[in-house]
């Protein structure tokens, strides 16, 4: 199986590059304040210069209003827009049609009613992104290092891709994609020596330990076979 691997909260030029180096397929950049790992403007358009053509961009945001998205789509000329809020379906379709890019929605999962949106999701967005379910009081959607129950993911019959994030590692993303069967994972914060700060050696075992795992899967369906 060829995974996707998505490095997300890069904000500097240094662990961006490690990303980019490392070999990472898609690369996030966060526009939510209440992030560590947010970023302004003019730091985006910085990184998203430096990213153009290395990687697919992906702009992160939470119940973002056009105003605003129109201000990240002008300076960091994202990929794909990756919607980590409560946007509806409706919403989905507003703003395919108004900005004419894919969209990635993000579901947070903690138990299986925690699927019950997928029909109507699966309609409006290119892509879905299951990460674990937020306490009640946190402050922020993701990037929060917690795992999800991946057996919720069990056979699951989606016609467009699906990737996975939360709480995942070098030490466990093989068995997260082994039962997930997802076609991409995503990390941030387990590749941080600190909140928001990306180290370049994690970056690098990850996507090595990803990589290693979508072989490891390839190889065990083609002798299944």
């Amino acid at each position: 199986m060829s995974l996707i691997v998505k490095i997300c909260g890069l904000s500097t030029p240094a662990t961006l590059d490690a990303a980019l180096q490392a070999g990472a397929d898609m690369v996030g950049f966060v526009f939510f304040p209440a992030s560590p790992r947010h970023l302004d403007l003019s730091r985006a358009r910085e990184l998203g210069a430096q990213a153009g053509g290395r990687a697919v961009k992906v702009a992160l945001t939470v119940d973002a209003d056009d105003a605003t998205l129109d201000g990240i789509i002008e300076a960091l000329r994202p990929d794909l827009l990756q919607l980590h809020g409560k946007e509806t379906a409706v919403r989905i379709h507003e703003i395919k049609r108004r900005f004419g890019l894919p969209v990635m929605k993000a579901i947070g999962v903690e138990t299986a009613a925690d699927l019950a949106t997928l029909p109507d999701y699966a309609v409006a967005a290119d892509r879905l992104l299951f990460d674990a379910r937020p306490p009640k009081d946190a402050t922020r959607p993701g990037g929060l290092g917690v795992p999800f129950d991946w057996r919720l993911l069990e056979n699951l019959a989606l016609k467009i891709p699906f990737m996975i994030s939360g709480g995942l590692a070098a030490s466990n993303v093989h068995d997260a994609v082994r039962i997930t069967r997802a076609g991409g994972v995503d990390v941030s914060s387990s590749v941080e020596s600190a909140p928001g700060v990306k180290d370049a050696r994690m970056i690098d075992a990850f996507i090595r330990a990803a990589r290693a795992a979508a072989t490891s899967l390839r190889e065990a369906t083609s002798h299944a076979g």
